[in-house]
């Protein structure tokens, strides 16, 4: 069906919905889709709603739905016939693609939980529908498992429940890696992106932070649109109330292995070979405003049912502890003086998350603006004289430190001016988000606050900030492919693991979404090593380090951050991703490919092409090559010069370098870190072999018959690091314990090899 269809039809599905005559919708339906024909529903289908029927999305066909009565004793079979064929004709007429939001609209607004579920065995289960669940879920099915995703409300399915927003410093890198494993998040944020800048522009491209401002209406529909039209995925409305437990299989370590899941409220059991627990904030979840509590996740939402914390703390026994984040209020756009505020306009050019875009869907004139302003010494006065009424705030659960509430950087930094970003939330919304001002005092008081500060001294809030605080796995009992090592079958992403941040679980959801998939259809697990990617920092921090507080990315955490750029993301993971894992699309991967070549090309002809200095200096006056410099430069070491683009070079060599004009920050930026890589192989090389020597999980170091001190052996047995490498980086591990445990590995290793070959 062509885009101009779509509308009318979207249109007329929306306004027949509120009709309680089926027959009559149902013939609004085909009337604007099939003009020629007019079907007919019996009389025994008046008086039916049909919103009472929810929609599931198997994929093994695409663009197939299934219907279920919401209610199955109130229904004829005829007429769960009659709307399961007319949607199948609908949707196969309209062709639902990832670019069509207004049909997905339309799936949502009728979808209801069901009673009753005919397919109660799947390869992978995830549960939970944020950033976490959305790419585990994604990617669990592109690597070829059948995958149901469970979420409370479909319609919340990809919320930006905070800031509206993604990427940033570290953050963005973690956005391009992601999409360069053929992740959603990245090619959701250009669809849905109002403001598109580049940060810490004014250091080295290798830790620019890739960020968009975007509109949380367009960012949720693409998600949505995006899991509903993915082969081999369905989406089923409803609340977990446990895991289904049996004995572990002997052959591979763990004391558990999970079968599946019960719903909560229904006798319902559905089997799985993995399952996915991405339950964000939603885990044993509380709200704070003030001195009031209650029970939920987010605003508006419940949390996840008590019996799941009970799976994980009293059945697997796993050691959980208690974090804490917190939320701005909303303000009314209206009532902000943004005249009092500093303008801070997009990027005239505006650079695309996804590898697959050239542009943004925004055009650059259509972006909106961000405005900073400041805090004054009366919100100190205001968080001070609230700070009784704050029960939140004075608990001992860590919050994070890299984005706290105003009230902590209030009691941290007395006396201070804060930054205060105001950041529109959407194209044609009403709303401002004010960052930095996440609080959790009652709802006069932040009123009060906010009228402190000069462009929103007559302010009006729309949603009061709150806090939330919600339960976590210690994720040192996770593997490196995110599974729980206690548990077989078991994976873990997002907030539930001790991290904060859109992009941080995005990042773990595909891959424990990979490795779940993986599982599922008895193939091995696959790890990322940090030294070839954020993800693989991320993780390896996670499982080898553990966390006191909430764990947000940034540029520092990584060893080898000139390596591991946003300009390269596609050619070190995107081939890995198509020959190794098995998550990336072919057609992904071709494009990577020719990338690759190309690159390769230009870099030879750079290397090629070369003129004296002299001649240099003729041809380029305005850039200061030294007098020292020797005879010969090649276009290569000419690109390492501040000054100097390829298209500079090209200009001087068109024959041989005009080809290669559409990678032309590529290959200055290849340019510039290129020596400082060639220095860092070394070292990586070196990384890369401890972290290939794995160390048994059943090893029993109290016991080793090695040279170790009581101290290391305690920290070994309670760490459990999976490789030589993971112990290298764990806090009380000395170079000799390393040195003691290489020679114990290399011991074992040939061992076991004469043994297999006698």
């Amino acid at each position: 069906m062509c885009r101009q269809m779509m509308f009318p039809f979207y249109v007329s599905v929306s306004t027949c919905i509120a009709y309680t005559n089926v027959t009559f919708c149902v013939q609004q339906i085909c009337a604007c889709v099939f003009s020629a024909c007019i079907m007919t529903v019996s009389p025994t289908q008046h008086g039916r709603r049909l919103s009472q029927y929810f929609l599931v999305f198997p994929k093994t066909l695409p663009y197939q739905v299934l219907c279920y009565p919401f209610k199955k004793q109130q229904h004829q079979p005829e007429t769960r016939n009659i709307i399961c064929n007319l949607l199948q004709k609908l949707l196969a007429l309209s062709m639902l693609t990832k670019k069509l939001p207004p049909l997905e609209s339309f799936l949502l607004l009728v979808s209801r939980r069901a009673s009753h579920f005919t397919r109660q065995q799947y390869d992978v289960i995830v549960v939970g529908g944020g950033h976490a669940g959305t790419e585990a879920a994604a990617a669990a099915s592109r690597v070829g498992a059948q995958t149901l995703l469970v979420t409370q409300k479909v319609q919340t399915i990809g919320s930006l429940s905070c800031n509206p927003s993604l990427g940033g410093v570290g953050k963005g890198h973690l956005v391009k890696e992601v999409d360069a494993l053929d992740g959603v998040c990245g090619r959701a944020g250009d669809w849905a992106g109002i403001h598109f800048s580049i940060l810490n522009r004014r250091k080295g491209p290798a830790v620019w932070g890739p960020r968009a401002q975007l509109d949380r209406q367009r960012y949720r529909q693409f998600i949505q649109s995006e899991l509903l039209s993915t082969p081999r995925l369905t989406v089923l409305e409803g609340s977990v109330e446990e895991l289904l437990l049996t004995e572990s299989n002997p052959e591979e370590p763990g004391r558990h292995r999970v079968t599946g899941i019960r719903l909560a409220g229904a006798s319902l059991s559905i089997s799985a070979r993995s399952v996915v627990l991405t339950t964000g904030t939603f885990l044993s979840g509380s709200l704070f405003m003030g001195q009031n509590t209650s029970p939920g996740g987010r605003i508006g939402d419940a949390p996840s049912g008590a019996g799941m914390s009970h799976s994980l703390r009293e059945r697997l026994g796993l050691k959980m502890g208690r974090l804490r984040t917190g939320t701005p209020p909303r303000i009314l756009k209206a009532s902000v003086d943004f005249h009092e505020a500093t303008l801070h306009p997009s990027d005239s050019h505006p650079s695309p998350f996804s590898f697959l875009n050239s542009h943004t869907h925004c055009k650059a004139e259509e972006q909106l603006p961000c405005y900073l302003t400041y805090t004054t010494p009366g919100v100190d006065k205001v968080v001070k004289e609230s700070l009784h009424l704050n029960c939140h705030i004075q608990q001992d659960t860590k919050g994070p430190r890299y984005c706290p509430s105003i009230e902590a950087r209030v009691l941290r930094f007395p006396g201070r001016q804060h930054q205060v970003w105001l950041e529109p939330e959407g194209l044609t919304s009403d709303l401002v988000y004010p960052q930095g001002l996440s609080m959790t005092m009652p709802a006069d008081m932040q009123l009060r606050l906010i009228r402190e500060i000069p462009a929103l001294h007559r302010a009006e809030i729309h949603t009061p900030g709150y806090g939330v605080q919600y339960d976590f796995v210690c994720p040192t009992q996770l593997s490196p492919a995110l599974q729980v090592k206690s548990t077989q079958g078991l994976f873990l992403a997002g907030q539930i693991n001790g991290t904060t941040g859109y992009e941080e679980a995005a990042a773990q959801g595909l891959w424990a979404g990979v490795n779940a998939a993986r599982t599922a259809l008895s193939m091995p697990t696959v790890a990322l090593s940090r030294t070839e990617s954020y993800i693989g920092v991320l993780i390896d921090d996670l499982v080898a380090r553990g966390v006191t507080e909430p764990y947000r990315m940034f540029t520092s955490r990584a060893e080898f951050r000139t390596s591991l750029r946003p300009d390269n993301a596609d050619l070190r993971l995107t081939l890995k991703g198509f020959e190794e894992v098995g998550c990336v699309s072919s057609l992904r991967y071709q494009q990577t490919v020719r990338v690759r070549d190309s690159l390769q090309d230009a870099l030879a002809a750079l290397h090629e092409v070369s003129l004296s200095a002299t001649n240099w200096r003729r041809k380029l006056p305005g850039v200061p090559i030294s007098e020292t410099k020797p005879a010969n430069l090649t276009g290569l070491e000419m690109l390492q010069y501040d000054d100097v683009s390829f298209e500079v070079v090209a200009s001087v060599f068109p024959e041989c370098l005009s080809p290669y004009t559409e990678f032309s920050q590529r290959l200055k930026i290849e340019a510039v870190y290129r020596p400082h890589c060639v220095l860092q192989q070394k070292e990586i090389e070196r990384i890369q072999k401890e972290e290939s020597m794995s160390l048994p999980q059943d090893l029993d170091y109290l016991s080793l018959p090695v040279s170790l001190s009581q101290e290391v052996r305690e920290i070994l047995d309670r760490m459990r690091p999976s490789t030589l490498g993971a112990a290298t980086r764990l806090q009380g591990i000395t170079p000799a314990a390393i040195v003691h445990l290489l020679n114990y590995v290399r011991h074992s290793g040939r061992k076991e090899k004469r043994t297999h070959s006698n």
